[in-house]
C-alpha cells in the first residue's frame, strides 16, 4: 500500500470527528431527530395537524449530533436509524413513530335522529391509519348535525354517518322568502315534502296558489332565489 493511501482513511476519520463532536454541532434528544426525519419523508402528505409519537426500542436516553442513515416504513411508521452520538460513535436504533391527529369522537352512544351537540363530543388523538378518508376531523363539521347511523362512543364519525337535520317537515305551513339582493318578498306556504337543511323541497305559494322549488333554510322557513325560481 502507498503511502497516499495509508493517510487517506486517516484523513477521512479526522474529518468525520470534527463534524461531529459537540463543539461542531449542538447534540439532540433522538426523538427529535427521528421527527425531523419522519416528517421529511412523509411530505404534503402529512396533515397540518398531525403530531408524532416517538418509541424507540432502547430503555436508555440517548443524544445524537445527526441520523447518519434513516429509514421508514410510511405505513407502519416503524423506522431504522444510525445516530452518530456525541465523540463520532454510530449506534443503530430501531422504533416506531407514530403519527396522530385530533379527532372528534363521540362520548356516548348517539342513536339515529338525535341531533349533534358541543356537549356529545370530544376530541381525541387517533393514530392517523385508524382515521380513514371518510372521517370527520373537524368538530365544528358535526355540532348541530342529525344521526343518520348509530354513532359508537369513541369512535371516529364517518361523513356518511350524518345529515344536516330535517327542519321541514311534509304539509308544514311555512314562510316562503324571495330574494335576488335587491328585492326581498315574503309569503306564506306549505310545504309537499320533508326537507333537510339545505335540501330543495317544492313548496305551494298559498297567496297565488303556485308550486315553487325552494330551499330549506331553517324550521318553517324556505327560500327562494334567482336560480331557483322556476
Amino acid at each position: 500500500m502507498s503511502r497516499g493511501a495509508a493517510v487517506f482513511p486517516l484523513l477521512f476519520m479526522l474529518v468525520l470527528t470534527a463534524l461531529v463532536t459537540p463543539s461542531a454541532a449542538r447534540a439532540e434528544l433522538l426523538e427529535v431527530l427521528v421527527e425531523e426525519r419522519a416528517r421529511d419523508r412523509l411530505g404534503a402528505a402529512l396533515p397540518q395537524t398531525a403530531a408524532f409519537d416517538i418509541a424507540l426500542q432502547t430503555e436508555e436516553t440517548l443524544d445524537a449530533v445527526m441520523l447518519a442513515e434513516f429509514w421508514m416504513d410510511e405505513s407502519t411508521g416503524q423506522f431504522v436509524a444510525d445516530a452518530v452520538l456525541p465523540g463520532g460513535t454510530v449506534q443503530r436504533v430501531t422504533g416506531l413513530a407514530l403519527v396522530t391527529v385530533p379527532v372528534p369522537v363521540p362520548t356516548r352512544r348517539l342513536l339515529p335522529e338525535e341531533i349533534i351537540a358541543e356537549a356529545d363530543l370530544q376530541t381525541l388523538r387517533l393514530p392517523l391509519g385508524r382515521v380513514g378518508a371518510f372521517a370527520v376531523t373537524d368538530p365544528e363539521a358535526l355540532v348541530g348535525k342529525q344521526v343518520r347511523r348509530v354513532l359508537v362512543q369513541g369512535r371516529p364519525v364517518m361523513t356518511q354517518s350524518v345529515i344536516e337535520p330535517l327542519v321541514i317537515g311534509r304539509g308544514d305551513r311555512v314562510s316562503i322568502r324571495y330574494s335576488d339582493g335587491l328585492l326581498e318578498l315574503t309569503a306564506p306556504g306549505r310545504a309537499m315534502s320533508d326537507a333537510h337543511r339545505g335540501q330543495d323541497l317544492r313548496v305551494v305559494n298559498l297567496v297565488s296558489n303556485a308550486s315553487l322549488t325552494a330551499i330549506a333554510v331553517s324550521d318553517g322557513l324556505v327560500e327562494i332565489t334567482r336560480e331557483t325560481r322556476p
